[in-house]
């Protein structure tokens, strides 16, 4: 169990653990956007819990060429407003737009975007932090900096990097044990 108080910040990957990975692409537009199970019931409800709520994702299809900046933050404006229609909150979305085989600070596993979203939020305390992703990169991402890490994914599960492991978007809920003040 973790002991969540609202000194708290949850950082979000989004391939695979807000939206459904498309298997040997990308999502490049809104169409191709699908929620995944869980997602938008549960985040009205991490939204009263956690201050601070941020997404963060490599999205390598940009310097493919394959959408512009422009295009895949809109896509993330039509994600955040379909959370806050629900009734759910996403603070802020920083991405990593490099290759893979690029040595990017910015791109996970790395952990340029938790101090660009520090910069943004100066009351981040990483020690009281959670990173939820579905792949070791994002775990490797998360403990870089002392985050407690959660993984949807059944794959690694005896990984060291991971705390732990849910099927589900909404089993993150039981795990927490809330300090709401």
């Amino acid at each position: 169990m973790i002991h969540v108080d609202n000194s708290w910040t949850l950082f979000l990957d989004r391939d695979g653990v807000i939206n459904k990975n498309i298997d040997g692409s990308y999502v490049l537009e809104w169409e191709q956007f699908e929620f995944l199970h869980g997602v938008l019931t549960t985040l009205p409800k991490l939204a009263k819990i956690f201050p601070r709520i941020i997404v963060v994702t490599n999205q390598q299809c940009i310097a493919k060429g394959l959408i512009t900046p422009d295009a895949l933050n809109q896509l993330h404006q039509n994600m955040m407003n379909m959370i806050e229609l629900n009734g759910g909150r996403i603070d802020a979305v920083y991405y990593a737009p490099d290759l893979a085989s690029d040595d990017n600070k910015l791109r996970k596993p790395n952990n340029g975007m938790a101090f660009l979203a520090k910069q943004d939020f100066p009351d981040i305390d990483f020690h009281k932090s959670i990173m939820i992703g579905d792949k070791l990169s994002d775990m490797e991402f998360g403990k870089s900096v002392n985050m407690t890490t959660v993984c949807i994914s059944n794959k690694y599960n005896e990984n060291s990097l991971i705390d732990f492991s849910i099927a589900t978007f909404d089993a993150l809920l039981p795990l927490l044990q809330f300090d709401i003040h």
